[in-house]
This record gives C-alpha cells, sequence and structure tokens, in this order.
C-alpha cells in the first residue's frame, strides 16, 4: 500500500521525467519518437523510484531504453535540479519498459479478428511477469 507521500513524491518525479526524456528524445534527433512515463512507483523509504516508460513507436523501446539506463546519472542530475525546492533528496532511478499499450493493441487486432492466435499460434508470445 503506496503512502500519499510516496504517492507524491511519484507523482513529481512523473511529471519531470517525462518532460527530460521527451526533451532528450527531440534533442537526440527523434523525431516522431513519442515517450511517455506511465507510472513512478517509490519505496516505503523513498531512496529508489521505479519509473515505467512507454516508448511509441514500439520498434525502437529496447534501444531507447538502453540509452535512458546509460544515462540515469544525467537524468537523475537533471531531476535533482528541477526539484530541489520539494525533494530533499532525488531517489536512485530504476527504469522499465512498459509494454501495456503494445499488450492492449494486440488484444485490439485479435478482438477485430485481423490476427487470429487461435489459428495463427505464434501469435501467443508468453508474457514476462514484470
Amino acid at each position: 500500500m503506496e503512502t500519499q507521500r510516496q504517492k507524491k513524491i511519484g507523482g513529481i518525479i512523473q511529471k519531470d521525467i517525462v518532460d527530460i526524456l521527451q526533451r532528450a528524445a527531440t534533442d537526440g534527433g527523434l523525431k516522431g519518437t513519442l515517450i511517455s512515463v506511465s507510472k513512478v512507483s517509490v519505496t516505503t523509504d523513498l531512496s529508489i523510484a521505479k519509473v515505467y516508460v512507454s516508448i511509441f513507436p514500439n520498434k525502437s523501446a529496447n534501444v531507447l531504453l538502453e540509452g535512458i539506463k546509460s544515462n540515469q546519472n544525467l537524468i537523475k542530475h537533471e531531476l535533482a535540479q528541477r526539484t530541489k525546492n520539494q525533494l530533499r533528496r532525488v531517489p536512485e532511478l530504476n527504469f522499465y519498459l512498459d509494454d501495456s499499450l503494445e499488450y492492449i493493441d494486440k488484444i485490439e487486432k485479435s478482438l477485430k479478428g485481423e490476427e487470429n492466435p487461435i489459428e495463427n499460434r505464434d501469435l501467443l508470445d508468453k508474457r514476462k511477469k514484470s
């Protein structure tokens, strides 16, 4: 169960991280790439923040996630600059890919009959628990 404080800090981080990542993508020449942060959950001791990133189009998601992870310290520094009046200490940031949009998209295609998983078993990939 998340406390109000955890939710508040998660919200602050989420708002600023979206901005930081989207700007970095645009500056890095990735126009047309949409990066959103679907969820930020902060541990009870406020030391770690799990940041779930959703990237569209999905084909570049893993490469971008690696780029985000390798720039973790820069992102944390930028976040610290932006939140210095709200947070005493910025939590350690851990980034994860949120593939739920892609998962929903696959379900919608199946429901519309565009892809039939019963006829084509390869469409049924095993979903990983995060």
